[in-house]
């Protein structure tokens, strides 16, 4: 397939960079814990975390069918109603069907990014959604490239959908995918964070060369960044040594300068150009607050010069 021009998305309209038309809010919300990611939840919980999140000014949610297997969306749905929807962008991902059994099936055909659309749309409870991400398509490349993309494009081209994305947390494909088609937004899960940046060598400087915006999410790499301790997790499962020593290392040059390692990982992603948005998740309001004063909290350029010198940034990252 060949490489499509820099910057360029084709519109039924007219030609211009769709990740213009599409302003993202700097911080947003991810809607895996209010799926019952990490513990249950009634839904007037999650519905109250989402609705302190407007609170404190969040205008930027992401969630995905696979989310609760539909329970992230259908909660999401409820707390947008009485005219909040208009207020925000709603982003959600395809590539995934729920049966009436409750069990995730591909779909990363032409048909089945429709009908996974469709499906999102019903369980949010409206006719319209900003941008959609194809989900973690890394075992469907074929499918992906041929017609899942194509699709989703066309979706946009349409005026259905505002913005395509890619979700996923392997960056080389991420660039892969920048390069050869005209999408608009790409999440990035866990490869962009204090922790580790291999997106710093392929996937950023793409994004910056074609015009496309960067959503960090996994900023706490599955949690290990939020509280670094043995059992804790990174991708889901417990640290490996070399791992967590480094984010031990983290924390403790970031106490030495006063700031909480989890500010300094919130904050951390935005300093590159390509980095529109970080999106961290929350299951309680109490962490929506908590999060609003990690956003805000002020962080002395001293840190980010003695984790580069120590190693723990690499020389050329820019920082905050």
């Amino acid at each position: 397939m060949a490489a499509r021009e820099p910057g360029l998305v084709m519109r039924s309209d007219e030609s211009v960079p769709a990740a213009a038309r599409l302003d993202l809010p700097t911080f947003g919300l991810g809607c895996a814990p209010i799926g019952d990611l990490y513990e249950k939840l009634t839904d007037e919980q999650a519905v109250a975390t989402v609705r302190a999140s407007l609170e404190v000014g969040v205008r930027l949610f992401d969630t995905a069918p696979r989310y609760g297997l539909g329970l992230s969306e259908r909660r999401l749905g409820l707390a947008l109603r009485d005219g909040r929807r208009e207020d925000v962008v709603l982003s959600t991902k395809v590539g995934w069907l729920i049966d009436p059994a409750g069990r995730s099936s591909p779909a990363f055909s032409a048909d089945g990014v429709r009908r996974s659309l469709d499906a999102s749309l019903e369980r949010l409870g409206t006719d319209a959604v900003d941008i959609v991400h194809l989900h973690d398509p890394e075992q469907f490349m074929d499918a992906a490239f041929a017609e899942a993309l194509p699709a989703l494009i066309k979706l946009r081209d349409e005026g259905v959908i505002r913005a395509v994305g890619i979700g996923m947390n392997i960056n080389a494909l991420l660039s892969r995918f920048v390069g050869e088609f005209s999408i608009d937004v790409v999440l990035i899960a866990g490869r962009y964070t204090l922790l580790e940046q291999p997106a710093l060598q392929d996937l950023l400087p793409r994004c910056v060369e074609y015009g496309v915006q960067v959503i960090a999410a996994g900023v706490y790499n599955s949690g290990l960044l939020a509280d670094p301790h043995p059992a804790a997790p990174y991708n889901y499962v417990p640290a490996p040594p070399a791992i967590l020593d480094r984010a031990l290392r983290l924390r403790e040059i970031c106490g030495d300068h006063g700031v909480p390692l989890k500010a300094a990982a919130l904050q951390f992603p935005l300093a590159h150009p390509a980095v529109r948005s970080v999106i961290v998740g929350a299951a309680t309001p109490q962490e929506i607050e908590e999060n609003e004063r990690l956003r805000s909290t002020p962080i002395p350029t001293e840190l980010w010069s003695e984790l580069i010198a120590s190693g723990l940034l690499p020389p050329d990252v820019p920082t905050p």
